[in-house]
């Protein structure tokens, strides 16, 4: 592990990827996908953070499968999409960074060696290079859609771990809100609808302020319909599942989308006039 760890040198080197990936801007869709946890890649310089490789290929450095099924969807609808290319482990771009586990120095019951003990300066470096451009970018595409008066819906892809703790998880996706549960609940009924398929309203997780950045940020602040998605990783760890979820989803946000604009017509503003 360089002892660097971010800070005494530019975090990502020249030839390195940006910290954020864009498709589809120009899309014709109301939607706007975007995959916090895309990434599992480390600068270059932070090593491997102290962790053997296998631990960089499991679900605690990154969402598997997400990016795939983002991709999809996006494709489908014809929508953005925005990713993030480096790992939570690095700094997660869905936490507040002023939140102690925005850098993580554990995970599950792993212990992150090249999180502890980071100076101000090298957790600042983290946040300049990594979660404050793929930010700006998410703002400045939402800027630019209002500035042309186009209507958005925010769609933040995640996937879960199947077992967590020791213990499995029944649900094979959920649908998750914070404070602002009409699109949302209209995803859930409409993900609902196919016979044998579990998914959990707002479990095991829920959006909020302390552990989430990206809906309340970009979606509630700004009054944007919108929603978070997880699926189950064991279920999208590959091609085929991938596929067939992206499907599942894309239908479910038309139809949620068509629930959505009989009741609340979209408003460039983010707020149903």
């Amino acid at each position: 592990m360089n002892q660097a760890r971010g800070g005494d040198v530019p975090l990502l080197a020249e030839d390195e990827l940006p910290p954020v990936l864009e498709e589809g801007r120009n899309g014709s869709s109301n939607f706007l996908i975007v995959v916090d946890h895309a990434g599992a890649r480390i600068p270059r310089c932070l090593g491997d953070l102290g962790l053997a490789p296998s631990e960089l290929l499991r679900h605690i450095a990154w969402d598997i499968g997400s990016l795939g099924v983002a991709r999809r969807v996006a494709a489908a609808l014809d929508a953005p999409l925005v990713a993030q290319n480096y790992s939570r482990l690095v700094i997660d771009c869905n936490r507040d960074p002023a939140v102690p586990t925005s850098i993580p120095t554990r995970s599950e019951a792993t212990e992150i060696p090249g999180n502890v003990g980071l100076s101000v300066a090298q957790s600042a470096a983290r946040r300049a290079a990594l979660f404050d451009p793929y930010h700006r970018h998410i703002g400045a595409l939402l800027d630019a859609r209002l500035a042309a008066g186009r209507d958005t819906i925010l769609v933040a892809q995640h996937t879960m771990t199947d077992v967590y703790q020791g213990a499995r998880r029944s649900m094979h996706a959920a649908v998750l809100y914070n404070r602002d549960r009409r699109f949302a609940g209209l995803v859930l009924e409409m993900l609902r609808r196919e016979t044998g398929l579990h998914v959990a309203d707002n479990e095991p997780y829920f959006v909020s302020d302390a552990t989430d950045y990206t809906i309340p940020r970009h979606g509630e602040a700004r009054g944007l319909p919108h929603v978070e998605i997880e699926i189950r990783q064991d279920l999208v760890g590959d091609e085929a599942g991938q596929a067939l979820w992206a499907a599942r989803i894309a239908s479910a946000l038309r139809d949620a989308q068509h629930a959505f604009l009989r009741t609340s017509p979209l408003d460039p503003q983010g707020v149903s006039p």
